[in-house]
């Protein structure tokens, strides 16, 4: 294992030039991961999500103080009043300003909102309500089916790319694995009571993304392996492959990793949602690309000989539209 290297070299965590036989073990890798995803599936079916104001509708009050909150006096005094139980507050920024998150509408206070809010807390200190969002039920509704459409959304894109850039297996590899993820995200956020928001939704598109950066690196390495070499065993092409581009996958997951860590860490409760669902998300991500992204091209049916012949097809009537071109420029068309 290498840590650094010298001058005008890449830093790499693993021996350069050795293969890591992954595919040995595919079938460990592949029926775990689907255990995985299916106990994910049943989660949310049975169990199913617990959704943020964003999604359910609800009021969001930010308050400043001119100290630090005393969010344990704002917690009992906001306890007082049934329509506020299970309010959420959180601080917010600073140690002076708090938010406080309730699923009861303003209509159903009979009152401003801000004004109920102010009465509630007088006896927590010198205070100003600053900011009162509304979401209404059917507003989150639109929010949470705009959500699914843009999810649903960026897998067909992804579908289309990765047809037209490689073959649509690959790109049904691809749809596969991101599947894979996002499910055992999902059913992991669950599990962990994690509410979902806005803040979490975006965390699962970015997590689309950066999934999906991994595993085409190693699917356009496969690509290369296939045009370069002469061997015909698929699985010792996928081992040669991953293991050339583990390093690399590798230093940018551990980047990503403490990057998001930190933000779980000293973020504040604000950011836990979505720096939480992204620390699974990436080790989720990197452990499909490494280990289950290639073997699932070998379950839909790969061919090693049909894809060299029709890269060969390709190459041939590429050299025939040369040629033709030539002699047309030349005048001897």
């Amino acid at each position: 294992m290498v840590w650094y290297e010298e001058e005008g070299k890449i830093m790499e965590f693993f021996s350069k030039g050795k293969i890591y036989h992954f595919m040995k073990y595919s079938r460990f890798f592949v029926f775990t991961t689907l255990v995985l995803a299916i106990l994910s599936l049943v989660l949310v079916a049975v169990k199913g999500f617990s959704y943020g104001i964003d999604f359910a509708g609800g009021t969001v009050v930010q308050v400043k103080y001119e100290t630090p909150a005393p969010i344990d006096k704002i917690r009992q005094s906001m306890a007082t009043d049934k329509l506020f139980a299970g309010a959420q507050i959180t601080e917010f920024g600073s140690p002076e300003e708090v938010v406080i998150r309730f699923a009861t509408a303003s209509d159903s206070v009979g009152q401003d909102v801000g004004d109920h809010i102010r009465e509630l807390l007088k006896n927590t200190g010198k205070f100003e309500i600053r900011k009162v969002d509304i979401v209404g039920p059917k507003i989150g509704s639109e929010l949470r089916e705009r959500g699914i459409i843009s999810a649903i959304l960026a897998m067909i894109g992804i579908l289309i790319y990765v047809t037209i850039r490689f073959e649509w297996k690959f790109a049904i590899a691809s749809i596969i694995t991101l599947a894979h993820d996002i499910s055992i995200t999902l059913g992991a956020i669950i599990l962990f009571d994690i509410e979902i928001s806005l803040d979490v939704l975006a965390a699962i598109l970015t997590l689309i993304g950066y999934s999906l950066n991994d595993t085409i690196i190693i699917f356009d390495r496969i690509r290369e392996e296939l045009v370069e070499t002469k061997n015909m065993n698929f699985y010792e092409i996928i081992d040669i492959c991953v293991s050339k581009t583990l390093s690399r996958t590798t230093i940018t997951s551990l980047l990503v990793f403490f990057v998001v860590l930190t933000l779980y860490l000293f973020g504040g409760e604000i950011i836990h949602g979505f720096s939480f669902t992204m620390l699974l998300g990436v080790i989720i991500g990197t452990y499909s690309s490494i280990f289950i992204s290639a073997p699932f091209l070998t379950l839909i049916g790969f061919s090693v000989e049909k894809y060299k012949a029709r890269v060969a097809l390709r190459e041939k009537n590429r050299i025939e539209r040369e040629k033709m071109r030539s002699m047309y420029e030349k005048g001897t068309v």
